[in-house]
């Protein structure tokens, strides 16, 4: 697929009235910290007609106004603190085409071919970029880049949906909540919890990679279609063993614990070996005194682990991984992200600890740990920019061994749809076994 730039330039907020000074700044939070220090992108495809580019990119323009840090460039305060720079210099914006028809089943994969239908995400200095690449058959792909220590998924798809708004001369509702200084540590603090080696690692821990014989080049990504009819088979079997007053086993749970074992019997683990489940939780739902509010704009998430050996997750049924999966996603509540707020304030820079993901970030290779990703509950398919919502939504091409993507279907129907990288010598067996209830 031969993609050929048409233009690129750098967008500005467009405001109604005197803009705001250029000279203000946002400190990054302690959540902002810890989470990854790279862009992310996703793909959208839309059926014809689709919307003008010059109707995107004011609209984008819009909505930047109202979500100001996008539009700004990470920096540093006069102690040395990341800060976010409200400075206005804007994100870019691409035009393309390609001359062909969009054929879904090719060019819309798990494959290479995506990344030229957004930016590159190396040595980028904007913290937003779009793409809108046009196909011979009238269809078009909008490629979406953003920075993480931003903002979040959750963040993140409440800016999509407000471009959209914008294209469609709405108001921007609901509007953002941007003020990033309410988590205060107690004093004194309260460290109920353990972080180091969660959140935070020491600077000089050496990382122990694992002893396999596979390379990146050998990692594939595949994507797996489980329909709600089976999900509601699979959530069934996870429940089976829950009490009588017991509510049911979550489908994101039961459908994690199945692909847990899964992939760990696709891989083929030594019994001894252990492997675990790092499963994002964000803190908007969870945080009490203050409540924190569902349009709070930035990163609010810290990371459940569920832990097992592999002969047992294998020997067990699926009721015994979807307990530990239940289980540590339930113990990560307002009493941690409070625990974790005074670690980070206090322990964290006495001992001159560093964020954990941030060397996660540079890790291809997982094996023999997994990483969920949900985007089960964002509203990505409401990115509509006046003729209707994407036929297709997806995280681009990155294959990490073991980063598995949750996304509802474009179906609509409570299916959901699963990206896969694993080894290539792995993917034969996790195909035979990706839909058995046993």
């Amino acid at each position: 697929m031969k993609v050929k730039i048409g233009s690129s330039k750098i967008v500005q907020p467009l405001y109604e009235g005197n803009p705001p000074p250029t000279t203000n700044y946002i400190p990054l939070s302690v959540f902002d910290k810890v989470t990854y220090d790279q862009h992310v992108a996703i793909i959208y495809a839309y059926s014809p007609p689709t919307t003008p580019n010059a109707t995107i990119e004011l609209g984008l323009k819009k909505s930047l106004a109202v979500y100001r840090e996008w539009a700004g460039r990470l920096g540093k305060d006069s102690n040395g603190e990341p800060v976010i720079l409200l400075n206005d210099e804007g994100v870019r914006f691409v035009e393309a085409s390609v001359d062909r028809a969009l054929d879904q089943t090719v060019s819309i994969g798990p494959s290479a071919s995506l990344l030229s239908l957004h930016p590159s995400l190396e040595g980028v200095e904007e913290l937003v970029q779009v793409q809108v690449t046009r196909f011979l058959c009238g269809s078009m792909v909008v490629g979406f880049t953003a920075h993480h220590l931003v903002a979040d998924g959750h963040a993140t798809s409440s800016f999509l949906v407000a471009w959209g708004q914008a294209c469609r001369g709405l108001e921007i509702s609901p509007l953002p909540f941007h003020d990033r200084t309410i988590f205060s540590p107690r004093d004194p603090p309260i460290l109920d919890f353990e972080h180091r080696g969660v959140e935070y690692v020491s600077k000089n821990i050496k990382k122990v990679y694992p002893l396999i014989d596979n390379s990146v080049d050998d990692i594939v990504a595949h994507k797996v279609h489980y329909t709600a009819e089976f999900l509601s088979k699979l959530k069934a079997r996870a429940s089976s063993m829950n009490g009588a007053h017991d509510r049911p086993f979550s489908t994101f749970e039961s459908l994690v614990a199945h692909l847990w074992r899964a992939i760990t019997r696709a891989r083929g683990l030594n019994g001894q070996e252990n492997t675990q489940v790092k499963i994002s939780v964000d803190g908007r739902a969870r945080m009490k005194n203050p409540r924190v509010p569902n349009g709070y704009f930035g990163n609010l998430v810290l990371w459940a682990f569920a832990k097992a050996k592999a002969k047992d997750l294998l020997r067990e049924p699926l009721p015994y991984a979807a307990k530990l999966l239940h289980e540590a996603v339930v113990n990560v509540q307002d009493d941690y992200f409070k625990s974790f707020i005074d670690f980070a304030n206090h322990k964290a820079k006495e001992e001159d600890l560093v964020p954990n993901a941030v060397a996660d970030s540079k890790e291809s290779i997982l094996w023999p740990n997994l990483e969920v990703d949900s985007w089960l509950r964002f509203p990505f398919y409401d990115l509509d920019f006046g003729s209707g919502g994407p036929y297709i939504f997806m995280p681009s091409f990155s294959p990490t061994e073991g980063m598995i993507f949750l996304l509802p279907s474009f179906t609509g129907d409570g299916s959901i749809d699963v990206f896969v990288p694993l080894f290539q010598q792995n993917l034969a067996t996790f195909k035979q076994i990706c839909y058995s209830l046993d």
